[in-house]
């Protein structure tokens, strides 16, 4: 059963500036970790209850709730810059 993805205003605002391309890669991520979370490997971000799920250069900040069955994209960026 897939979880119920739930993307906040800042996280789709990003993606609509990214190239097409990336934008449809990092989707794809999100789709496929939502039909199969134990398929893609996830970390626990240090001191942050949040988790981050890579994307080529590029890392999706979200928090998991297994309870609910639910995923919160809290946020979307490089990963040069996501972790500031």
């Amino acid at each position: 059963m897939s979880h119920k993805v739930i993307w906040s205003k800042k996280s789709l605002d990003f993606l609509n500036k990214l190239e097409p391309f990336v934008s449809k890669r990092i989707v794809k991520y999100v789709r496929e970790f939502s039909e199969n979370p134990r398929a893609r490997e996830f970390k626990r971000l240090k001191g942050e209850s949040a988790f981050r799920l890579r994307a080529g250069n590029y890392r999706i900040i979200f928090d998991f709730d297994s309870k609910n069955q639910q995923i919160q994209i809290i946020g979307i960026g490089h990963r040069k810059n996501i972790y500031k």
